[in-house]
């Protein structure tokens, strides 16, 4: 049976967290004097910078739990996902001990964020039908588990993963379920957001960076038990989203109407890249996708990648991946991006035809 305690690392239990001058007084006031900071502004004059943020960024938390129909305690803020993901792999996995579970073809990072913390991985591909090898899964799990990371939809693949497969895997791991749910904003699927108390070992992700447009605000966000998340935030640098930050993903959360709009030409466009894609004798095949982009498997991804870079336009050639053998990932653009990519593919077409 789960129990958080038991797979904590026990230097991070008995942690006491730096304690920022913004945490040691929470209130209002009109003269402050207690971080160092440049009383007297900074050298951007539009906005007030000179002070430090809140480390716990509750504004953005209150107004983001109201649309995520959780409450603040849930949720935790990061410099992008890839500090969550960090973060959970240093508070549970022991360097040179623990093992973490990843199943490719996925996002790259649960990977790298493990090797930089001498954590060992261990990959278990996805079942031909691109669902969870529950059996390759169980039988890869060890007392040194820590943690399985699972995308849905899936990076580079753009499919969803069964919820019950999910629930197979909660229901039956002692460690930590992580549910990335980068792209999960442009689904037919709903989020598991609603289960983070049901399950106590689940952590789910999503980001500000894809529905939202505000890739370069950098904003990652878990959701999580609030015992889980109070370890999070722990470990997490003080001051780990900035004010400005901080004031945009604010108003951002104010324009969801314009994030929903965008959700949906977005679709839309997938649907059409996809029917003009598929009249390609060279595109073999294209994986049903419920993200932003899709993965066409061609007889020619080399060729065809490279002729698409020589014309300024860039895709992502994932050919090399499990799974994914012919496969280029493609974002879907605007309208006119997008009609350009296929007047360029029917050029090439005539090309690689001679």
């Amino acid at each position: 049976m789960f129990n958080l305690k038991n797979i904590l690392r026990p230097n991070i239990a008995s942690l006491t967290p730096y304690s920022s001058a913004r945490e040691d007084f929470k209130g209002e006031a009109d003269i402050f004097l207690d971080a160092n900071e440049n009383a007297i502004g900074s050298a951007i004059t539009t906005h007030v910078l000179n002070r430090y943020p809140d480390p716990l960024q509750l504004k953005v938390k209150d107004k983001l739990s109201k649309i995520k129909n959780v409450t603040p305690a849930n949720i935790f803020l990061g410099n992008g996902s890839d500090e969550a993901i960090d973060i959970l792999i240093r508070a549970f996995c022991n360097p040179g001990k623990d093992n973490i579970i990843v199943l490719p073809p996925t996002y790259g990072m649960y990977e790298v964020a493990a090797k930089i913390n001498d954590i060992a991985v261990k990959a278990i591909n996805l079942a031909d039908d691109l669902q969870l090898n529950l059996s390759g899964i169980n039988a890869a799990i060890d007392s040194n588990t820590k943690l399985i990371f699972v995308c849905t939809p899936n990076n580079p693949t753009g499919g969803i993963i069964s919820k019950t497969d999910i629930e197979k895997l909660l229901n039956s791991f002692n460690g930590i379920v992580v549910v990335d749910e980068a792209y999960i904003d442009f689904a037919d699927a709903e989020s598991m957001l609603k289960d983070i108390n049901k399950y106590p070992n689940l952590v789910i992700l999503q980001t500000f960076s894809k529905a939202w447009g505000l890739a370069g605000l950098r904003v990652g966000m878990a959701f999580s038990n609030a015992e889980l998340i109070s370890i999070m935030n722990k470990i997490k640098a003080p001051y780990n989203v900035g004010e400005l930050v901080q004031q945009l993903t604010l108003k951002a959360i104010e324009n969801i109407g314009k994030v929903n709009e965008m959700i949906d030409v977005l679709k839309k466009e997938r649907v059409i890249l996809i029917d003009k894609l598929k009249g390609f004798s060279f595109v073999k095949d294209i994986l049903p996708s419920q993200a932003n982009f899709i993965l066409v498997k061609t007889t020619c991804p080399t060729e065809l990648y490279d002729f698409l870079i020589s014309n300024n336009v860039v895709v992502r050639n994932r050919s090399t991946l499990p799974l994914c053998e012919g496969g280029l990932r493609i974002t879907i653009g605007t309208p006119d991006e997008n009609k350009k990519l296929v007047e360029l593919i029917q050029i090439f077409k005539e090309i690689y035809s001679k």
